[in-house]
């Protein structure tokens, strides 16, 4: 290799710890939205569930328009993860392949074993966030316009 290949492989490398923690962050980012979804859908199931965009609105008396910004500040965080992760998912995969073929090239089993598992177990763990995040968005937007509906309806009501 070239000092410039080299030097390239490198600076590739350096990502992969920090894209390794951004997609285990994802994963417990999503986990931890999965248990407050299935409280919403236990509270709403049982009438139990009190709207936070109904609230912020009593509360702030803004209108639609700013409701849907509202919305979108809420979802933001999912849709970044259903869109963002599965490109570092596979950062994180082509990150280890560099070396894993290295190892190929001189027969190192063991090498190309432990890079690879690296490669897709990151990649199965960024999928798997990403999945998730995009359940949470789509369920959660369309609760969110159902409740945006309500309020605008009762608004026009008056």
């Amino acid at each position: 290799m070239t000092v410039f290949e080299s030097g390239l492989y490198d600076l590739a490398h350096l990502f992969l710890v920090p894209v390794l923690v951004l997609i285990l962050a994802a994963l417990a980012y999503v986990f931890a939205g999965l248990g407050g979804f299935a409280v919403e859908v236990w509270q709403r199931r049982h009438d139990l569930y009190r709207s936070r965009l109904a609230a912020h609105q009593s509360r702030t008396d803004c209108s639609s328009d700013d409701l849907e910004v509202w919305i979108l500040k809420r979802l933001e965080w999912l849709r970044i993860i259903a869109r963002s992760v599965p490109m570092l998912g596979l950062v994180a995969t082509m990150i280890p392949m560099g070396p894993a073929l290295l190892a190929l090239s001189r027969n190192d089993a063991e090498a190309i074993g432990d890079n690879l598992v690296v490669a897709f177990s990151a990649v199965v763990l960024a999928l798997i966030s990403a999945s998730i995040a995009f359940f949470l968005l789509t369920i959660r937007r369309r609760w969110l316009l159902q409740e945006l509906r309500a309020i605008e309806r009762d608004r026009g009501a008056r």
